[in-house]
């Protein structure tokens, strides 16, 4: 009898056939006694076959159930004791109370209970703290997905070791394209014999072909100063942990001959597609040259950047034909534009200012109507005395304005120039980047990740000394029809003295070259000296900040003022100028607080230490020799801490961002 017959199936049909019969006895009476004892007798046969099969078809299903549910617990008491997955049940002081025998074979024990988690599995305390649903941890060189069922305080693992190690091989096997750069190769050589460029090239060439066989890439020279290397990222693993030692061996190598050729390396990494890896590796090379060159950047799918190298100042060019170039591309945007807006950073200095007057004297020049933004309230000391020195001449005070006013007067064939900065988070005005679509940037920073987005013209050179510097050789090549005047000559000179700490730091053959022009323009030095001048104030809260001063390691000075002192930004970045004029330092950091809640911290260096890499692992940036950051939300003391951190890294572990 099938299992699914119940009592109540048999037992109406077939009861209600009795009671016809039962019914058709009692009329068969009235007529026939005979055929109506044969009815009773075959009713109570019937009766009794209804009774006995139903009973037996509740025994029967009974039976059944019973059997089922005996079957289905010894399958589930073997799936929990047999199935590969770890189960294991815990305790609110993260004491094991049971774990079925998967879980205790893969602690390598018979069993773990009663022990503690500290013991046996420490990497799952956060993960129980933490409430993590599901993460993935390594017991024993084995790796395993953890999903956690904390009210029930039940642990199930599920070995992905396998998974972990297929999803390894195939990031490891991953292209990787690379473009290798020859620094200033053509402008090296053009002064060569052909047997010396021979002989230079076989030197260059034998080196990277060495480099590229012991290490598995493929390298192929495409141009005299260009190769182009494929590899995997199992290999782009070693060479970064060697901190692409190749800049290190070629700069080395030809510094011996006298020749300072350095590498500049572009790496596209991260996707499947082979067109966007060689995207990924021009723009990573173009950000190295940004830099200045003699480093490596990878630029990752997320947007963020590894630089390593950059451990030299960039050489100086000794040509001016991009200077020329520059400034004639220059004049022709300032000739299609209505107006030529020139705006800074934030919190101005002298070579933000200088510069800034410069291009509006090219956009003059040009019969263009040229502006400078400017917030009042955000100047220092320096540049306040030569705004109200520039107060005596109105035909420039004018033409100096407010970021309000800027919008107001910015249109659609507006020219807007950068100065001093190519970071649209550090601008006088932020909006204004945001609404004029004509512009350009004119920098001496080395590049950093953040740029303003699709600039008509970029002027970047990392070597120059400062902006103003830049400024100054492009207005040599601007119309002579209106000469510079003593004061913007002037203003110019002081941005390059301020930024060469009065010639003696970044300072080339141009960066005198630039001076000498302006100083032939009228520039007088003694009005320099008036605007940089400090008052005694200044000095005591310098000199305040320079007594907290500790070496951390040898030759790398930190000094911090107090939590409670606001300083102004030029009182700490003369206290790092005056910390590296001590004998025995090498590198100068100060933190101060700068704002409310703001820490400020300038960094400075003769060279040997890359400050520009340890600001830059503190979202900021600079030059190799003077750099800064700013930090919000933090203390004093926070700060340095982390500011320590970060140097310790540098020292010991390398210069990654």
């Amino acid at each position: 009898m099938p299992y699914f017959i119940t009592r109540r199936m048999i037992r109406y049909p077939l009861y209600g056939l009795i009671s016809v019969s039962v019914l058709i006895s009692i009329l068969l009476f009235t007529y026939n006694w005979w055929l109506s004892l044969i009815s009773v007798l075959i009713n109570g046969a019937l009766f009794y076959a209804v009774f006995y099969l139903e009973q037996k078809t509740f025994l029967d299903v009974e039976e059944h159930i019973n059997t089922l549910s005996y079957r289905v617990k010894k399958v589930g008491e073997e799936a929990l004791m047999e199935l590969p997955v770890g189960i294991m049940l815990i305790n609110d002081d993260f004491f094991v109370e049971w774990t079925n025998p998967y879980m205790a074979a893969a602690f390598n024990e018979d069993s773990v209970v009663g022990r503690s988690l500290y013991d046996v599995g420490e990497s799952l305390i956060p993960l129980i703290k933490q409430d993590v649903q599901s993460d993935v941890i390594t017991i024993n060189d084995k790796k395993f997905n953890v999903i956690l069922r904390l009210e029930e305080k039940l642990l199930y693992f599920f070995d992905v070791t396998e998974k972990t190690e297929i999803e390894r091989k195939y990031e490891d096997e991953r292209t990787v394209i690379s473009i290798i750069f020859l620094d200033n190769y053509d402008e090296l050589t053009q002064a060569m014999d052909d047997q010396t460029r021979s002989t230079l090239n076989s030197m260059v060439t034998s080196t990277l072909n060495k480099w590229a066989k012991e290490t598995g890439v493929f390298l192929k020279r495409v141009s005299s100063e260009r190769f182009i290397a494929v590899f995997n990222e199992r290999i782009l693993h070693v060479l970064e942990k060697e901190k692409f030692s190749i800049l290190d061996e070629v700069r080395e190598l030809t510094s011996k001959q006298s020749v300072p050729l350095t590498l500049s390396i572009g790496v596209g990494t991260g996707v499947s597609s082979l067109p966007e890896l060689g995207a990924f590796a021009q723009s990573s090379l173009d950000l190295a040259l940004g830099r200045g060159g003699d480093q490596v950047a990878l630029k990752l799918p997320n947007g963020k950047v590894k630089f390593y190298g950059g451990k030299t100042n960039p050489m100086e060019k000794r040509t001016r034909v991009r200077a020329r170039v520059i400034s004639h591309a220059l004049k022709e945007l300032i000739a299609e534009s209505d107006k030529v807006i020139v705006m800074g950073h934030k919190h101005p200095d002298m070579d933000a200012i200088g510069a800034s007057i410069g291009v509006r004297k090219m956009a003059e020049m040009n019969g263009v109507e040229g502006y400078v933004v400017l917030n009042f309230t955000d100047i220092d000391t320096g540049v306040r005395r030569l705004i109200k020195e520039v107060e005596n001449y109105p035909d420039l005070y004018d033409q100096i304005i407010t970021p309000e006013e800027a919008l107001e007067l910015a249109t659609e064939d507006t020219l807007l120039v950068v100065v001093d900065t190519h970071k649209p988070s550090l601008v006088i005005e932020e909006k204004l980047v945001n609404k004029v679509d004509r512009i350009v940037v004119i920098d001496h920073h080395r590049r950093g990740e953040e740029f303003i987005k699709n600039p008509l013209l970029v002027y970047m050179e990392p070597y120059a000394s400062s902006t103003a510097e830049l400024v100054t050789e492009l207005l040599e090549y601007q119309p002579k029809t209106d000469k510079i005047s003593m004061l913007e000559a002037t203003a110019l000179l002081a941005g390059i003295i301020v930024d060469t700490k009065s010639f003696s730091l970044r300072t080339g053959s141009r960066t005198f070259d630039a001076a000498s022009y302006l100083r032939a323009q009228g520039a007088d030095t003694v009005l320099v000296q008036k605007f940089l001048k400090e008052d005694v104030e200044t000095y005591i809260q310098r000199a305040r900040i320079i007594e907290t001063v500790e070496f951390i390691y040898d030759g790398i000075a930190v000094a911090k003022g107090s939590d409670e002192k606001i300083h102004d930004p030029v009182i700490i970045a003369q206290a790092a100028d005056t910390l590296l004029t001590m004998d025995g330092v090498i590198a100068s950091f100060v933190v101060s607080r700068r704002a409310e809640n703001m820490i400020g911290i300038s960094a400075r260096s003769l060279g040997d230490v890359n400050v520009q890499l340890i600001m830059e692992s503190l979202e900021g940036g600079g030059h190799l020799t003077n750099a800064a950051t700013q930090l919000t939300d933090i203390t004093i003391d926070e700060a340095e801490e982390r500011l320590r951190t970060v140097i310790s890294e540098y020292i010991e572990g390398g210069t990654e961002e």
